[in-house]
């Protein structure tokens, strides 16, 4: 296999966009050559199979979703509070929605996990390890709420993000701060929103 790093990120990142845009019946290898401008067989030369592409899409998608560390410094420097963890939600959303077609590929790669045993097994694994990080970057922050509340934030957050991502329509006629704010009220001890 080639290990040219620079070309292997560019071909997981066309490998996303055609995910996102034709879903996972449309990622073949030669697809994801046409979508990085590259010639034919040169995915092929990266990546042994549709199976290898697939479990490094799902990596790539982490670092591609991961926030980036300025913000999160800036956003980090207050007091920890619920108002803290409303913004790092806002955040969440805002990142969302600038890497749409990376999150429309995760939703492509969970139903394709449902008919491949092998890809299910590493999706597990893949959220298993995404949750349990951010639960701990929760607790270790010192924000409010314990465990469980950081889980159902996480549910309630994956529901927006897929209403958001396919049907934006459905929220509209709830603002979405306002959303955001009775979550954490909600699903976090002590937290009580500031008056309008």
């Amino acid at each position: 296999m080639r290990q040219n790093p620079a070309r292997r990120t560019a071909l997981l990142d066309a490998a996303i966009e055609v995910l996102a845009r034709e879903g996972s019946r449309g990622l073949t290898l030669r697809a994801v050559d046409g979508e990085a401008g590259v010639p034919t067989g040169t995915t092929s030369n990266y990546f042994a199979n549709r199976a290898e592409l697939l479990a490094q899409v799902m990596h790539r998608t982490r670092e591609r979703l991961t926030p980036d560390e300025t913000e999160l410094a800036d956003t980090m420097q207050a007091p920890p509070s619920a108002e803290m963890t409303a913004t790092l939600l806002h955040q969440l959303v805002d990142r969302m929605r600038r890497e749409r077609s990376t999150h429309l590929a995760m939703l492509e790669l969970r139903l394709e996990a449902t008919r491949r045993p092998e890809l299910h097994a590493e999706l597990t694994r893949f959220f298993s390890d995404q949750l349990d990080g951010n639960i701990r970057f929760h607790l270790d922050a010192g924000l409010p709420g314990d465990r469980t509340g950081v889980v159902l934030l996480y549910l309630a957050m994956l529901g927006l993000i897929v209403d958001d991502l396919t049907a934006p329509d459905l929220l509209a006629p709830y603002p979405l701060d306002d959303l955001i704010a009775t979550m954490v009220e909600r699903l976090l001890p002590t937290y009580t929103p500031k008056a309008p």
